[in-house]
């Protein structure tokens, strides 16, 4: 469903040093959400001995290295989900900006929230964007071409699939002004 979401105003704000934790506890949500995409006896996306998923290895670069970008989702007053910008290119070319992480909380879907992320975010950083999606993620390959398509500065909307070695799945990319 996509048009305005009924649970409030969507907002986006950079994520303070101080809020790694919140992105981090968020992101044990995030990984529950993809384990249900792995293939039975898989060792990946098990929980450690903590009864947690392990901790994202790039998480500290995101407050570390420029080029990357740690970002929260708002409906009101309310942390809804978050996104983790780069400048990794799945593809091997060059980009400005590439989406490595995006998560809405699952209370918060398919009421317009995810797709108004993308409108608020690819307008608040321009240039050359990507965005990969796990090839068995068929909900976010639904997604992403209209979120993407939703954004009123975007253009040259590009799907070219991954190489099977370097990536697995579709991958946009698109210019947002």
């Amino acid at each position: 469903m996509s048009g305005e979401p009924s649970t409030g105003r969507v907002s986006i704000s950079l994520a303070r040093e101080d809020q790694r934790l919140l992105i981090e506890n968020l992101f044990q949500f995030y990984v529950y959400d993809f384990s249900e995409l792995e293939p039975p006896g898989s060792p990946g996306f098990e929980f450690n001995a903590d009864g947690l998923f392990d901790p994202y290895p790039y998480m500290a670069d995101y407050w570390r290295e420029a080029g990357r970008r740690p970002l929260l989702i708002h409906v009101g007053d309310n942390v809804a989900g978050f996104a983790l910008i780069n400048t990794y290119s799945h593809h091997g070319g060059e980009v400005e900006n590439n989406v490595a992480e995006f998560f809405v909380a699952r209370k918060h879907r398919r009421a317009g929230v995810g797709a108004e992320a993308v409108r608020q975010i690819v307008a608040l950083y321009p240039g050359r964007w990507e965005a990969a999606v796990v090839a068995r993620n068929l909900a976010a390959q639904a997604f992403w071409p209209r979120a993407i398509a939703s954004a009123p500065n975007v253009s040259d909307i590009e799907r070219r699939e991954g190489d099977g070695v370097q990536w697995r799945g579709p991958i946009w990319s698109f210019n947002a002004a």
